[in-house]
């Protein structure tokens, strides 16, 4: 990875206005929670089971045993989100009732980010004693409190009283949360600088919860204490200090002379801001040491702006708690993800090696190659390690897969896990799958793949996803990825974003003109092609100037075991290019599959890719081809051939093809589950298909075979685009080797994706 200097240093703040802030808030249901049931309550027999008198013997078995509860109700993915509204993000003493606005947000992104359900109490005292009462007694509800918005030393108080008497994990996330994003920059920005932890000079201007939990994390990685200078509202907190002192700034006082913070960051390395807006002036940045390490994270305004700072050096890395300049120091990158971690093995306590392992691995994240569902989410600036790229930034979808691994992780080692976890590969893929639905459908996939790694080529080579798809294929384990493309184009893409490739093992970059193979790919083209109107000049033009051709020649003879291609070119064309070189399957219909994953459940649908208008004779090929791909992918396929009416009613001339392929079925003997023809709300609904007992599916359908290509590319095309489904394809099926075709434009992740199920079909 390399340093970013070029970078922008601001980014164009969003704006808002009083009345749309309250508009959204009020509009529709007011708020911005609603509760949601987890289990169908449409009939008789669902309301027994929900409530009385099915009820009852889940309330007997926690009775027996208090851990089922975690099985059985919704305790194990709960927290409190819980505040008295004393110190509001900014705006002070507020009072409880005008604080839920933010607890029902911190709700909101708890959902968002890590799939934790979360609900918010408001308790309406300041006295400390009252709110500890109020809380200490809704362990039964809870898998874990979020404290919020409480003001110090009381918050200190709280926090402590609390965990001693409750079993479940109990966070202040003003002390905590923002300490442990904040330690990840640090981390990262003393390597940047070249700095060791052990040396370095750091002054803390803040005593409140944020920053005592700050400089305890910041020891515990290895700051020393002679190093660390903590200034509070009356200067530096030093030994002998009786004005303004408390038990929690006593722990941090140190042997000085100095006393103020002027005096203080004379020659600093880091300067860790928690105070308020101007505490820092230009002379103050000035007189730092070189290459400043400078978090000015006082919210809404920092202590010094970055412009100010960037006035007097140049040489300042800069971290702010506003999402307008890079390195935002942003709470959401901390705790959804630190009590999935706590939560998924019943984490007695959130104790310091969790902390600790959750700011490394947020550090860690940040040195990574970023996905393009980041640069998409911040207009297409693609951030990269550096000076203005310490921290990952909360739209990361890896988030959700890294933070929790490793707090769960440090859970079990520090024996605070009361059901720690033996699979930790497997709960990677579960995290994926809680933001990723693709995840969760292709775990199977995922999981062969790496156990057979394969060669692939990517066909679109010099085009900068595509490269950061191979870079990311590979280190997941997935095998080996081919770039075809010059050279130089190749590496001069890749140094431009960021990614080292040169000499990296398990890439190769192969040049179709000056390849030791583009003699013999050639003439395998003319072999083919002679007797279809081409010369041999023709076939070895289209070997050298055409990546499609090489790749797929590659495979055709052994020289790769899958190819992936489309990032710059229709479906239609780039499938036409593989044709003049690879077969259909002996036997086999090539068609298009798409899988739809909605409301998790995954639907197969067929052909959405290639065959216009089909034949009743195409349908039941299809439907055969479609059945097979579901069997690859683990699922035990019952097919529905789908048509605008259901088994004969209304009739029309297109139902008659869908009823002829279903009689073509009945005469090969399938081994799959099929009927026909029937809509596509029959199909779907179990409760819809009992109108019609005769129907053969033991179940709602799990593939489903259009009446014609335009209905099947329409249906997915508007679930996609109409949101709450995922649409994944169309998959190529039915070529003799292994080929994918990603749609035009397609994001690093879905070439992956596709990459990944071109390997798993391998022989398939």
């Amino acid at each position: 990875m390399t340093d970013n200097n070029d970078a922008p240093r601001k980014r164009t703040r969003p704006t808002i206005t009083d009345q749309e802030a309250l508009t959204f808030h009020s509009r529709g249901r007011p708020g911005k929670l609603e509760v949601v049931a987890t289990k169908p309550m449409t009939t008789q027999r669902d309301l027994s089971l929900a409530y009385s008198p099915g009820v009852a013997i889940p309330v007997l078995a926690i009775a027996e045993d208090p851990s089922k509860a975690y099985d059985l109700t919704v305790k194990g993915n709960l927290v409190g989100v819980i505040s008295n509204g004393t110190a509001i993000l900014g705006l002070g003493n507020r009072g409880a009732l005008a604080s839920k606005p933010v607890m029902e947000g911190k709700a909101v992104l708890f959902k968002r980010f890590a799939d934790v359900d979360a609900f918010d109490l408001e308790i309406g005292t300041e006295d400390p004693d009252e709110f500890i009462a109020a809380v200490r007694y809704l362990g039964p509800t809870f898998g874990g409190i979020n404290l919020e918005d409480i003001k110090a030393p009381e918050c200190f108080i709280i926090e402590e009283k609390l965990r001693e008497l409750m079993e479940i994990p109990v966070f202040h996330d003003d002390q905590h949360g923002t300490a442990i994003i904040a330690a990840a920059g640090i981390m990262n920005a003393l390597q940047l600088t070249g700095r060791d932890i052990t040396t370095a000079r750091l002054v803390c201007n803040g005593a409140g919860a944020a920053g005592i939990a700050s400089l305890e994390i910041l020891k515990a990685l290895g700051f020393r204490d002679e190093n660390v200078i903590l200034c509070d509202t009356k200067g530096v907190v030093y030994k002998g200090r009786a004005e303004g002192m408390n038990q929690w700034k006593s722990a941090h006082a140190v042997e000085t002379k100095l006393r103020t913070l002027e005096e203080a960051i004379a020659g600093a390395d880091v300067f860790f801001g928690l105070s308020v807006k101007g505490a820092v002036s230009p002379e103050m940045v000035r007189s730092m040491a070189a290459n400043p390490i400078i978090f000015a994270m006082a919210n809404p305004d920092p202590e010094i702006t970055p412009e100010d700072a960037y006035a007097v050096r140049d040489d300042v890395i800069m971290a702010t708690g506003r999402s307008d300049y890079p390195n935002q120091i942003n709470n959401v990158l901390g705790f959804p993800y630190i009590f999935r971690g706590a939560l998924d093995v019943r984490a007695r306590t959130i104790n310091m090696e969790m902390k600790m392992a959750a700011a490394k691995a947020l550090a860690s994240l940040a040195q990574e190659d970023v996905p393009d569902e980041v640069a998409s989410a911040y207009q297409g600036a693609r951030p990269r390690f550096g000076r203005d790229y310490i921290i990952p930034v909360p739209f990361d979808p890896r988030l959700i897969s890294t933070v929790p691994l490793a707090v769960a992780q440090a859970a079990m080692d520090s024996g605070v896990a009361q059901r720690p976890i033996v699979d930790m590969d497997a709960y990677k893929a579960q995290l994926s799958a809680r933001r990723d639905p693709v995840a969760g459908a292709l775990q199977r996939t995922v999981e062969r793949v790496r156990r057979y790694p394969k060669r692939v080529v990517f066909a679109e080579g010099e085009e900068e996803q595509v490269i950061r798809a191979a870079v990311s294929f590979v280190s997941q384990g997935f095998g080996t990825a081919i770039l075809v493309g010059r050279d130089d184009r190749v590496k001069a893409t890749a140094q431009q974003v960021g990614i080292e490739i040169d000499g990296r093992s398990g890439i190769e970059i192969h040049n179709a003109r000056l390849s030791h193979r583009n003699t013999a790919y050639a003439q395998y083209l003319y072999d083919r092609l002679q007797r279809k109107g081409y010369l041999f000049r023709d076939c070895q033009r289209m070997i050298n100037q055409d990546r499609n051709h090489f790749a797929a020649a590659m495979v055709a003879l052994g020289d790769a075991d899958a190819m992936v291609t489309g990032v710059t070119r229709n479906f239609s064309v780039a499938l036409d290019d593989v044709r003049h070189v690879i077969d259909p399957k002996p036997g086999h219909r090539v068609i298009g599959v798409s899988l739809v994953l909605a409301r998790g459940r995954t639907v197969l649908v067929a052909d959405t890719a290639i065959t216009e208008l089909p034949s009743a004779k195409d349908l039941a090929d299809i439907a055969v081809e479609a059945a097979g791909v579901a069997r690859r992918l683990g699922y035990e396929p019952r097919v529905a051939l789908l048509a605008f009416s259901s088994f004969g009613h209304p009739p029309g001339e297109r139902t008659a093809h869908v009823q002829e392929a279903v009689r073509l079925l009945d005469q090969r003997r399938v081994d799959f589950e099929y009927d026909g023809e029937m809509a596509a709300d029959v199909a779907l609904d179990k409760e819809l298909m009992a109108q019609y007992p005769f129907c053969r599916l033991s179940d709602a359908a799990n593939v489903l075979v259009m009446p014609a290509f335009h209905s099947a590319s329409i249906s997915t095309k508007m679930m996609q685009s109409l949101g709450g489904s995922t649409v994944i394809g169309p998959l190529l099926v039915g070529m003799d080797r292994a080929v994918q075709i990603v749609p035009l434009g397609a994001k690093d992740s879905d070439i992956v994706n596709m990459a990944a199920l071109a390997a798993f079909n391998v022989g398939g």
